[in-house]
């Protein structure tokens, strides 16, 4: 059974105060978390892009998760909160939580450390707040680098998903989760719920059903754009797609009874489940070994039929954005990185359901 939030749906949702100014910014009632390990490299760029928002965070707090590399040194140059808990918390959520205690203002940002934003997208994102309805938004995701083929199939991967599925799930109200690179709750709701759940390796989607269950709504805005760093080798992207595929399982272990009872999520869910798990294995592998051994050649017009429908929406995203080129490159990328997710997915959803569940947080970046 899922953690319900406290008094569920009797919890106050609280209208965000107004906004304030600051040297003529404007200055949101928001806190932004910003947990990192081991991110030298990269905090200095989420921290100037969290500066340049059209709308500021009141605050930002990075907690330092025991890093070795002289995160923290580089967090303390610009004007934050750093924390470091005494010792490593074992995973994003942990490390969100340590923060989300100190946390005041009625909203409460989470952003990856490895994260920039668009200047506009914090904004943008806590228009969506203003419906007290909603408890919590994420935005729109776009790989910042695509270079290796890895970065290239995510690339599409992203595109696709954020053009097509995600925009169909909040035309239901459904967005299946609330990206935890870059999303905005309602603080309330938040520690209601006991903040991040630890008991999962996907504490964003974990989160998301959780509020879906106690009545709250989610929201996507494809306007509010945010450039996580992807894995670019397959040493890092092992890492990221074990961690994600046995979260997804332990997530739907955990939540099917309730999916069942929340409308539409559970068609959102049961989609998913079946393109991870069935379709890319079937595309790739069963298809052309019953078209080679069965000596039916027609079977293979499936791959014509299907590329079409994965590119149509994926170049009216990349558009936009003046990427045409990019993503038609990038695009046989995409059922790469496609079959190696079903890979991973299959062995996760082995290893669940027979017991040997995947405890340990390993960063994929």
């Amino acid at each position: 059974m899922s953690i319900e939030c406290a008094e569920q749906r009797n919890v106050p949702l609280i209208a965000p105060a107004q906004s304030r100014t600051k040297d003529g910014v404007a200055i949101a009632p928001l806190t932004v978390i910003v947990p990192a390990f081991n991110e030298a490299a990269n905090i200095a760029d989420t921290l100037r892009s969290l500066q340049a928002q059209t709308l500021r965070p009141a605050e930002i707090i990075v907690i330092d998760d025991c890093s070795t590399d002289g995160t923290a040194d580089v967090a303390r140059t610009f004007p934050v909160d750093v924390m470091r808990p005494l010792k490593n918390t074992g995973s994003k959520a942990g490390a969100q939580n340590y923060a989300l205690k100190h946390v005041q203002t009625p909203w409460v940002m989470a952003i990856d450390a490895d994260t920039i934003l668009a200047d506009d997208a914090i904004e943008k994102l806590s228009i969506a707040l203003k419906d007290e309805a909603v408890a919590a938004a994420c935005g729109l995701v776009v790989p910042r680098f695509v270079r290796s083929v890895w970065e290239r199939g995510r690339y599409i991967e992203y595109l696709f998903a954020f053009t097509f599925y995600k925009q169909i799930q909040d035309y239901y109200d459904k967005p299946m989760i609330s990206s935890g690179c870059f999303s905005i709750y309602r603080t309330n709701v938040l520690k209601s719920c006991g903040g991040w759940p630890t008991r999962t390796l996907a504490e964003d989607m974990d989160l998301t059903w959780t509020l879906y269950e106690n009545g709250y709504r989610v929201r996507f805005i494809a306007d509010a754009v945010c450039y996580p760093i992807e894995p670019e080798n397959f040493q890092y992207m092992r890492k990221q797609l074990n961690r994600w595929s046995h979260g997804f399982v332990q997530n739907l272990l955990v939540h099917w009874r309730e999916i069942l009872h929340v409308r539409y999520l559970r068609w959102a869910v049961a989609v998913a489940l079946w393109d991870a798990a069935i379709a890319s294995l079937v595309y790739f592998f069963l298809v052309p070994i019953i078209a080679i051994f069965f000596r039916t050649p027609w079977l293979l017009l499936g791959y014509i039929i299907d590329a079409p429908a994965v590119l149509v929406p994926v170049l009216s995203g990349a558009k936009p954005r003046g990427e045409i080129r990019r993503a038609l490159a990038s695009f046989p990328a995409f059922f790469i990185l496609r079959t190696v997710n079903a890979v991973f997915f299959v062995k996760a959803l082995v290893a669940e359901m027979l017991g040997r569940s995947l405890t340990v947080y390993e960063k994929g970046h």
